[in-house]
């Protein structure tokens, strides 16, 4: 009977943890990347400003953020004579992910939890080195269709955005080579600090890299498996085996599904539903450890009709209000009082 009693006080005190009705007050800083060249498809760079246009920030200060925006970055034109090999605007995305970098880390000073708008997934370079340059080793929450872990020589296509986290590794330094613009980048994260969510289109490169360095993957078949919230329970229990490191949430929008977030340049079917998407942000608020976010991939020129693109931008939109201690059960400020006749 005791026991019985502990443990209901056991869940009761979990179920608190995780639907924290005092949500504390998040101060959010807003960075637009508008950025393309780690990819060939025009029109990504427009992402920043329709997630901005669809009320973003209003909406962050509605639920109790303080929000400040720090505006879009700007990239210079740098021009890349000729591809290296494969790869494509080597310095363009080296200088790019350069001064993103540095902007995270000056939004992460100010005591922001950072949030980078994409722009393609190449710029999680910048983002992430500079997040950990801030407050030292982090964990990483890669949510995509996507793994994103092509190596400058095993990549098919020379696009950066399919190649972000190689450069990231401790473990694959030594299959990085030196390129233009990129001597700044160092390696900050382990293998053991990295979870990835909704995988569904991986190169074999990939596969065969993931397994080697017994990377912890819940591709949409362990969704489908576990489900979403044994799925979150995991991940946070995984990483917080090293300590309660801040995380650094790297979601591209591709992860859900295009029925849902059509507008995007590389849509892969059976992906993450609209609810799964953002019980994966509601879990990672309540663990009170969430510290950078980048939002990545929408293409406003991608989604075929109107509607599709609004339903990607919207559904953007939701998922970020959702790392902010949005409640689909509802939210109300802890001082709200109701009105007497």
């Amino acid at each position: 009977m005791r026991s019985g009693g502990t443990l209901r006080q056991l869940s009761v005190k979990r179920s608190l943890h995780h639907h924290h009705h005092h949500p504390p007050t998040h101060s959010v800083g807003i960075i637009g990347a508008p950025f393309s060249r780690g990819q060939s498809r025009g029109g990504v760079e427009g992402g920043p400003d329709q997630i901005r246009a669809a009320g973003l920030l209003k909406r962050l200060q509605h639920q109790g953020c303080a929000v400040r925006d720090y505006g879009n970055l700007t990239f210079d034109d740098v021009v890349d004579e000729e591809p290296m090999g494969l790869l494509k605007s080597v310095r363009a995305v080296g200088r790019a992910n350069q001064r993103l970098s540095e902007m995270v880390r000056a939004v992460k000073k100010d005591g922001n939890t950072a949030v980078m708008l994409g722009g393609d997934h190449s710029l999680a370079i910048g983002s992430i080195h500079g997040h950990s340059q801030a407050v030292g080793p982090l964990s990483v929450v890669w949510v995509d269709a996507h793994a994103d872990i092509n190596t400058p020589l095993t990549s098919y296509t020379g696009n950066f955005h399919g190649q972000p986290m190689s450069y990231l590794l401790h473990e694959l330094r030594s299959k990085i080579p030196d390129l233009p613009n990129f001597s700044w980048v160092k390696p900050c994260l382990s293998a053991r600090d990295l979870v990835y969510i909704g995988l569904r289109d991986v190169d074999p490169a990939e596969h065969f890299i993931l397994k080697q360095l017994r990377v912890k993957v819940f591709s949409m078949t362990e969704v489908d498996q576990l489900g979403v919230s044994r799925v979150m329970e995991e991940t946070c229990d995984y990483l917080s085996v090293r300590g309660k490191r801040p995380i650094h949430l790297s979601y591209d929008i591709d992860a859900i599904d295009p029925s849902v977030t059509p507008a995007t340049g590389t849509p892969v079917v059976g992906g993450l539903t609209y609810r799964e998407g953002l019980y994966i942000t509601e879990h990672l608020c309540g663990t009170g450890q969430l510290s950078a976010v980048d939002l990545v991939e929408v293409n406003p020129l991608r989604g075929q009709t109107e509607g599709g693109v609004l339903s990607t931008v919207n559904t953007a939109v939701d998922v970020l209000l959702g790392c902010f201690g949005r409640l689909r059960e509802g939210n109300h400020p802890l001082d709200y009082k109701l009105p007497e006749p």
